[in-house]
Order: C-alpha cells, then sequence, then structure tokens
C-alpha cells in the first residue's frame, strides 16, 4: 500500500546545483527521505513504522529531542555469519548475499540499515584485475575476510599530477597502476578535445587505440555484472522497506582528502613521513581533492535517497598524527569538504574510527561548522567528553565496544548501553550504536542490543 506524503518533492530537481537555501536543501532531501509516499509498505502499520524511524532520526540531526532514542546497528560479517555462508559467497554469489541479508533483518529487526555484508562483485574485480586488495574466493580461502595490500601506489613524484589535475591523475596514472586490466586508460585523450568540430575526430580516433578497447571492453563487461548486482540490492533494500519499515541510512560514500591519500595512495607510512619530508604537496593535494571528495559523495544531486554520506575517518585519529596536525593537515580540506557536502542538502555521517581526544572535539565543536547537520558515529572515543563538546552542536552515537558482543553477556550489554544512555542521551541528538562494524557475535547478545534503546531510551 502506499502512505500519505510528509512533503511534496521534485525529483527531478537537482539540489546541488540550485539556488535553495542550505537548510532548505536538507530539509528538503530529509522530507523526501521520510515520505511514504511512492514507497511501497505491506500495511498501514509498516508504513507508519517507517515514518516513525525517519522522524525520529531526522530529529536527532536536527539536535530535536524525539520519543526515544534510536539505535542503529552496523552489521557486516555477521550477516554472512548468521546465515552459514562464506566471505567468498558474499564475493561471488549474490543470491545468497540477499537471502542473508533478508534472513538478518527479518531475525534481528534492526531499526535502520547500516549494513555492510557485501555486494557480491568479485567477478567485477576479478575482470579489472584490481590488485590492491585480496578478497576470498580468488586470491584468499573462501573463510577469511578481505585483505587490503599496503603499499606506495603514487610515488612522491607524482604529488604535481595530482595536484594539476586531480581527475586525469586518476583516470590516466593511478587506476591504470592499480587495475592491471585497465593499463590502457593511459591512452584516454583529453576530454576537451571536442570543444571543437574538428576535434571530436581527434577524440574517438584516440579512443579507437587497441590497448584502450581492451581496456574499455573489460570495463564495460564489469560495469554491466555491476550493475545487475546493485538492481538486485536495489530490490533487496525496496523489499525491506516494505515488510519490515526499516529505512537505509547510507546514501552516498565519500572519503577526507587526507585519508583518500593516506590510506591507498600514499599508504600509511609514506603519507606520515609527507607531514615532515614534503608538507606543503600534501596540502595542496589535500586541497585539490575537496571538489572530488564532495562529489563523491554528493552524486546526481537528486532528492530521494537516503540524504545520508557515510565518511569512514582514518588518519586523523590520535594514534596517528598529533592535535596540531591534525589541525593543520587534516582538518582544512575536510571542513570544506563537509560545507561542501552540507551546502548540498546532504548530511555527512562521519565515522570516526580508533579515538578523538578531547583537544580534537573541542576544536571541531568551535570551528565555525553549521550545528544540526553532520552526524558523528565514534568507535572508541569518550562519548562523555563528546556530550561536552557537542551538546548543541551536533548529532552523535557509538562507543558501544565490539568486544561486548563477542565476549560479553546480555546484562553485560544492558548495563553498557544503559548507562551510556543515562549519561548522554538526555535532551537529544544521540543515537545508540556499535563502535565498530559487528563481524562476529552472539545473536543472543545482538537482540539485547537491538532492545535496549526502546527499554531504556525513552524521553
Amino acid at each position: 500500500m502506499k502512505g500519505k506524503t510528509l512533503v511534496p518533492s521534485d525529483n527531478a530537481s537537482n539540489l546541488t546545483t540550485d539556488t535553495t537555501s542550505t537548510e532548505d536543501k536538507q530539509r528538503l532531501r530529509l522530507a523526501a527521505w521520510q515520505a511514504v509516499d511512492g514507497k511501497q509498505f505491506e500495511s498501514s502499520a509498516i508504513a507508519d513504522l517507517y515514518q516513525q524511524r525517519t522522524t525520529r532520526f531526522a530529529d536527532i540531526v536536527q539536535l530535536k529531542q524525539p520519543d526515544r532514542v534510536p539505535s542503529v546497528m552496523m552489521a557486516a560479517g555477521i550477516t554472512s555469519r548468521y546465515a552459514g555462508i562464506s566471505y567468498a559467497d558474499t564475493f561471488y554469489d549474490t543470491e545468497k548475499v540477499t537471502g542473508a541479508t533478508l534472513k538478518f533483518v527479518k531475525e534481528f529487526q534492526p531499526e535502520y540499515m547500516l549494513l555492510m555484508s557485501g555486494g557480491a562483485f568479485g567477478k567485477a574485480y576479478d575482470l579489472l584485475g584490481y590488485n590492491t586488495y585480496k578478497w576470498p574466493g580468488s586470491a584468499l580461502p573462501d573463510t577469511v575476510p578481505f585483505q587490503y595490500i599496503e603499499s606506495e601506489y603514487m610515488p612522491a613524484e607524482d604529488y604535481d599530477a595530482l595536484i594539476n589535475n586531480p581527475e586525469g591523475y586518476m583516470l590516466r596514472t593511478y587506476l591504470p597502476r592499480v587495475f592491471d586490466h585497465l593499463k590502457g586508460l593511459r591512452l584516454i585523450p583529453s576530454l576537451f578535445t571536442p570543444v571543437e568540430l574538428l576535434g571530436v575526430g581527434f577524440m574517438l580516433g584516440g579512443l579507437s587505440a587497441p590497448p584502450l578497447q581492451a581496456a574499455l571492453s573489460r570495463l564495460g563487461e564489469a560495469i554491466d555484472h555491476i550493475g545487475k548486482n546493485l538492481a538486485v540490492g536495489m530490490r533487496t533494500n525496496a523489499e525491506i522497506i516494505s515488510r519490515y519499515g526499516c529505512p537505509s541510512l547510507v546514501g552516498g560514500v565519500s572519503k577526507a582528502p587526507f585519508d583518500i591519500i593516506g590510506d591507498t595512495m600514499r599508504g600509511t607510512r609514506s603519507a606520515l613521513m609527507d607531514l615532515y619530508r614534503r608538507p606543503a604537496k600534501l596540502l595542496a593535494a589535500c586541497d585539490a581533492l575537496v571538489p572530488t571528495a564532495i562529489h563523491m559523495g554528493v552524486g546526481t544531486g537528486q532528492p530521494g535517497p537516503p540524504p545520508f554520506v557515510f565518511m569512514p575517518l582514518h588518519k586523523g585519529a590520535a594514534g596517528f598524527m598529533s592535535v596540531k596536525q591534525f589541525e593543520k593537515f587534516y582538518w582544512p580540506s575536510f571542513k570544506r569538504q563537509l560545507e561542501g557536502i552540507v551546502a548540498a542538502g546532504m548530511v555527512p555521517f562521519a565515522f570516526v574510527e580508533g579515538s578523538f581526544d578531547e583537544a580534537r572535539l573541542e576544536f571541531i565543536a568551535s570551528s565555525g561548522l553549521a550545528a544540526g547537520r553532520i552526524v558523528w558515529l565514534f568507535d572508541r572515543t569518550d562519548l562523555r567528553l563528546v556530550k561536552k563538546h557537542f551538546a548543541g552542536f551536533a548529532c552523535f552515537g557509538g562507543n558501544v565496544p565490539i568486544s561486548l558482543f563477542t565476549a560479553g553477556s546480555v546484562v553485560e550489554m544492558e548495563n553498557y548501553c544503559k548507562r551510556l544512555i543515562d549519561d548522554v542521551a538526555p535532551g537529544g541528538g544521540f543515537f545508540l550504536a556499535p563502535g565498530a562494524t559487528v563481524d562476529e557475535a552472539n545473536p543472543a547478545i545482538v537482540r539485547a542490543f537491538m532492545l535496549c534503546a526502546e527499554k531504556y531510551g525513552a524521553y
């Protein structure tokens, strides 16, 4: 059945480029997410549940006090483990991935979908010759999770090329380096070539080069595979909404500019050495990547999908750099990225892996970012300190230890969540969540966690 529209929305409107105010853009995106019109539900009760949950989360984003604390479950490996499928299946068997996700949602009834069980994209990675990762069912046994191969995929002498033309560098240099079967992309002609009539022929002639044709053919096969799997995923998400009233919290994904460089381009060691050896180049590269990092998350700018941009944060944590280095190298470009995503009406969903100390929290809260525009999910950061500095500034959650899901008891889980809610939930702007994605867990403790917000989180 169909429900009633909360606020009329024009799905053809591009909120990224129009002149609507930032506040109105976010309101329109949240309203489109909350609206039940155009979504199919098995019953009016499920439609009401969906609307209740989206309204509850929209309230905490905007620092309002809802009826109770929302609960977010980040389920990763647990979905496959509970369904009895292998890690290799999550890379190569779409039907099994879909079945595992639906089984998890049916059995555990999460309030929101922040599920990361894999998209069965292994065939696409094989087609492209992706060489920066190893995954089960290919280079790894079926029973182990994927592994990143840490290395320096962008040498220091490439900084200028990246800074001067980030997209061109990625297309013609980085991608051919990390995909064994896309080396022909090095030959792609300038996309500015067809600005004149004569240039169209030159561009098409350049695209006809055999190595480039081979790369584009591989790319086409991978796109076809990914497209079919994504279509299945979209139907699965729609089914989860229809049957269980469970909204998704991911409408886009991006990374901080420093992490784009430090995680998978320069690598951890080289990026941290660059703080001392070539700080000006590192800063210039972070600045150059801001527009790309914004576009990664915002995409086409169409309203309707979840308005949240999930952003895992790594190298800005206390274990990687000092507070002064964070303020100089990590934060300026990341702040501009956050502001750009917010300006498009999207809601950055920043996942702080590791921990931020109090100095970082205080610095962020006083940085001039608009209040009530960003969601912060913390891994091991003390949420009492977060409450101290983020109250009235930003929505936050997390910090429920992963160890409790695997080695704790039901009583320990309930006690931890109750204390956390008692300490930081008053006033709103808080959601209950694990500090990281859940891979291994006792099902009984997962169920206990799911009930804690309802049991202890009423305002």
